[in-house]
Formats: structure tokens, sequence, C-alpha cells
């Protein structure tokens, strides 16, 4: 029965991704109306498959590999990684317009300093929440190969690309 749940919540999980994608398709083309320039196309499809590729893993993990639902470890991974769904919807709120998935930089555009992107110490709060949940939704139900794998790869694209990407990019705004 635990098996069945958790394939539940990834899949609500991967349900609410594509409904942050239509938003953020939304947001790119209005950008891009105004003038928008988009900065790090080359990586951008290797976080689709990342992210994609972790969704996946967590059910592959735990169906092939028969793991247990271990309740000391799963029901505090399940509260973390709903915690951090409630961070990327502040996110996406304080960023409003703005946000999307992609790093396009309109003219003319300030930087956002409300929400969690008003703390200098915190440049980058959903790529922290974006870490934390790649540890907490597979270890849910104990998918520890798949967090790992994850956390690895994820550190990868995001130190060696994305975020010297979005900091050039930032740049341009100020």
């Amino acid at each position: 029965m635990s098996v069945i749940l958790y394939v539940g919540l990834v899949l609500l999980t991967g349900g609410e991704r594509l409904f942050e994608l239509s938003v953020s398709k939304r947001n790119a083309a209005a950008a891009f109306a105004r003038g928008g320039t988009e900065y790090g196309r080359g990586h951008f499809p290797w976080m689709v498959t990342l992210h994609t590729g972790l969704l996946l893993a967590c059910i592959a993990e735990v169906v092939v590999l028969n793991r247990p639902f271990v309740p000391g470890l799963g029901w505090p991974m399940l509260v973390i990684a709903l915690l951090c769904q409630a961070g990327r919807y502040w996110i996406i709120h304080s960023l409003g317009s703005q946000w999307n998935t992609r790093v396009i930089v309109v003219p003319g555009a300030g930087r956002i300093a409300q929400g969690p992107y008003r703390w200098a110490w915190l440049p980058h709060p959903n790529y922290l929440l974006v870490a934390v949940e790649g540890i907490a939704l597979p270890l849910v139900h104990t998918a520890w190969m798949t967090a790992l794998g994850f956390t690895v790869l994820n550190a990868v694209l995001l130190l060696g690309f994305r975020i010297p990407t979005e900091n050039r990019a930032l740049r341009q705004l100020a």
C-alpha cells in the first residue's frame, strides 16, 4: 500500500511540475514580447532531463528494488518535501511574472527584492529548495540511490552551468 501512495505522491509532483511549466511558458512568452534575452539555452534540456529522471527514478527504485517505507525516515522526508513545495510557491509568487524555468532578462526590469529574494545571503533560494527536495522526495520511500544520484548530477548542473549563467544574466539588471 505504501508503494501505491508513494507512486501517487511522485505522480502528483510530476503533475504539479507540468502546471509550473505552463506558468513558465506564459511568463517566458511575455518576457520575450517585452524584449527579453535568454541565457543558458544549451543547458536547459539537461535540466529538464534531470528533473524528469528524478521522478522516474524515484518510482523505479522503489518498485524494482523493493525499497521499504521506513516511518522514522519517510515521514520527516515527506514533511520536508511538502515544505519545499510550499517554498517553491513562495518563490513563484515573489517573482511574479518574472518567474520561469529559463533564464530571461527583460531590459529595464528590476531585480526582485521581496520574499526570499530580500535576503542577500541567499541569492538563489529556488536552487536550495530543489537540492533539498531532490534528497527528500526519494527518501520518503528510502530511494537512497536516486537521492544520491540526483544530488550529484544536480550539483554539477547547478554549480557548473545554471548558477553561473544566472549570475551573468542578473548582472544585466544592475
